[in-house]
């Protein structure tokens, strides 16, 4: 599908970065299956594969020497017999050249020793964590500087995890779709649930919104704590009546302006085995949640770039949100420079904070980054030269 490209970062004078750093989405764990997957984020074409010893390996797509895609071809021999994935290697469609999962160049077939390192194709930092694979993307080429986040809920017994709602691309900015952790007031009128509280707390790489009130759709209190770690990947912890939900939203630029979504619910069951009842139940409260998350997309889908926020007295703390966003578009020191402004916690001025309604328990198990235990398939050396700025 074509789409017309409305805004980019330069317009929202993000950074000298076009694309943010941080942990991104690039596909669901059940999509890799016997054969690489192409995949397109941040302007740039890459290959998704796994390896036999489970490890998922993503890599430039294209070989370097005739610039061949190495998983869009379906009819080339090597690719019919599954002789393209070997080990945890990948091999070209087009002569056979071999890369390992670092990217670096193994073998070419008719050249006997010769290969060499220059010849390496890129090869970045991926997770599989919580159903997902994740890409650690840096426009300054560097590693990680901390792991994505996750769910202790996810080893529950009776946990229920999601089946993600692939929401494909939408011409809008992610900026925009981060506008949300700071929007008191689209509440009432876009979801049905006006806030009675809310506030934001700013922490490093993390923002937390705070907020709670009567919801329409499930005629009951509300109470929820949100938070992104980095600029793609929201969790929320969600409590009404006696149920207790967690919402994943993901979202990672496939272009300059050009977002691509998914969505999730996780549900914890009374029993430690779920009856199908109990996941059914989990499925239509999925489905729920899509639901209310669709009003915003519906509305992000036809409206125009809000580059500047007309910020009125009594708004959320839009400016505040948009300078935390900055930073994974600024190199590092000044990205550092940005949190040490912002740290702490932000109300929106003449609206009750979150004030008593904080709870340390409800949020015990919130805000965590992944430990070694729940990473899956994790990726080894990586050899990534710093993205060009476009």
């Amino acid at each position: 599908m074509n789409h017309t490209i409305k805004a980019g970062a330069s317009d929202y004078g993000l950074g000298p970065h076009t694309f943010p750093r941080g942990w991104f989405v690039v596909a669901e764990a059940g999509e890799l299956q016997s054969s690489p997957v192409a995949v397109t984020f941040f302007g740039r074409d890459f290959v998704l594969y796994r390896g036999s010893s489970g490890q998922v390996v993503m890599l430039d797509a294209y070989c370097r020497h005739m610039r061949a895609h190495l998983a869009k071809s379906t009819s080339a021999h090597i690719t019919k017999t599954g002789a393209n994935v070997e080990g945890d290697s990948i091999r070209c469609p087009y002569h056979g050249w071999k890369y390992g999962a670092d990217g670096k160049l193994e073998e070419i077939p008719y050249e006997k020793g010769f290969c060499p390192e220059r010849l390496s194709i890129g090869a970045y930092p991926v997770r599989e964590l919580m159903g997902c694979i994740l890409m650690w993307h840096d426009p300054e080429g560097g590693e990680p500087d901390y792991e994505p986040p996750y769910l202790p809920a996810w080893e529950t017994p009776g946990a229920i995890p999601w089946e993600l709602d692939h929401l494909g691309e939408i011409a809008i900015h992610q900026i925009e779709i981060l506008d949300n952790m700071a929007d008191v007031h689209h509440l009432g009128p876009t979801h049905g649930s006006p806030c009675e509280y809310l506030e934001n707390e700013f922490r490093g790489t993390q923002v937390i919104q705070r907020q709670g009130g009567f919801i329409d759709f499930y005629q009951a209190d509300l109470k929820t704590v949100t938070w992104y770690t980095g600029p793609g990947i929201l969790l929320s912890k969600q409590q009404y009546l006696a149920n207790t939900r967690y919402e994943f939203i993901a979202n990672t630029p496939v272009q300059d302006g050009l977002t691509k979504a998914w969505h999730g619910v996780l549900t914890v069951a009374q029993t430690a085995t779920p009856t199908a009842a109990e996941i059914e139940t989990a499925r239509q409260e999925q489905a729920g949640a899509l639901a209310t998350f669709s009003a915003d997309f519906e509305i992000w889908k036809h409206k125009e770039p809000a580059v500047q926020v007309i910020q009125t007295p009594h708004d959320g703390r839009f400016r505040a949100l948009r300078k935390w966003v900055k930073q994974f578009y600024m190199p590092r020191g000044e990205a550092l420079a940005i949190q040490r402004e912002l740290d702490g916690i932000l109300p929106v001025p003449g609206f009750p904070d979150a004030g008593s309604n904080k709870d340390g328990d409800f949020e015990a198990d919130c805000f965590g980054l992944a430990p070694a235990r729940a990473l899956q398939g994790l990726g080894g050396e990586s050899r990534h030269a710093p993205f060009p700025s476009h």
